[in-house]
């Protein structure tokens, strides 16, 4: 029994070692990195209109929102970028404390303004200088504009391919140190595209998109398996 599972053993190893050539891989990941800058804006700014009454406060909203119109055309935005949508109207109500008796009712009416634009930087302008309306008494909520890159589909397969050429130099480097070479990719495995605000160390394992600025950086990430040779 000794002389038996010692034979076992031994070809085991062997049967290990023939294998071992041909079965050695190695995994790395590969990243690219690019300054990319936003060619497109979506940004929405809101108008609201109050009165004690819904009609009362549809009817106080309408020379704000032409007011606002009229500002945004005046910097330069087109017609076709300015979207009116759907207008929010809300009951708000007023009750007693304890025993829960409507004292008082009044009406918030909302109507949003989208602008959509490939002239970022003229929206970036606009958004700085839009509290001018604030100032002359136009109740406004207005929301950060979203700096959005359309042509990311076709950067995705130019950052791809840089991000496995990468691997594979970090693949040869780490090979190199054992006397071997690289062969073939055996395996690839695509890893989240980080979108960031310029020189930012976030990471986010699903993935991130940042907005808030024209400007951003574009991280590919790869997982490549080579054979070792």
């Amino acid at each position: 029994m000794l002389v038996l599972s010692l034979g076992l053993i031994i070809a085991g190893k062997v049967a290990v070692t023939g294998l071992r050539t041909a079965r050695d891989t190695v995994t790395v990941t590969g990243a690219s990195t690019e300054r990319i800058s936003s060619d497109y804006v979506d940004w929405t700014v809101e108008v609201t209109g109050r009165g004690p009454t819904q009609q009362a406060a549809y009817q106080n909203l309408q020379p704000y929102v032409k007011r606002t119109m009229a500002f945004l055309r005046e910097q330069g935005i087109r017609d076709q970028d300015l979207d009116l949508v759907v207008i929010r109207s809300n009951r708000n109500e007023v009750r007693h404390r304890n025993s829960g008796q409507l004292l008082s009712t009044s009406w918030t009416t909302r109507q949003p303004i989208k602008i959509g634009s490939p002239d970022v930087s003229r929206i970036q302008a606009i958004s700085a200088q839009i509290n001018q309306l604030v100032g002359e008494g136009i109740p406004l909520t207005i929301q950060p504009p979203a700096y959005t890159y359309t042509k990311l589909a076709e950067k995705r397969v130019d950052m791809l391919a840089k991000a496995t050429a990468d691997a594979r130099k970090r693949a040869v480097a780490i090979a190199g140190e054992a006397g071997s070479g690289i062969g073939p990719i055996t395996n690839a495995d695509t890893g989240t595209f980080q979108i960031t605000v310029p020189n930012s160390t976030e990471m986010s394992n699903f993935g991130s998109y940042d907005t808030s600025t024209i400007e951003k950086d574009i991280t590919a990430v790869m997982g490549v398996t080579f054979r070792v040779q």
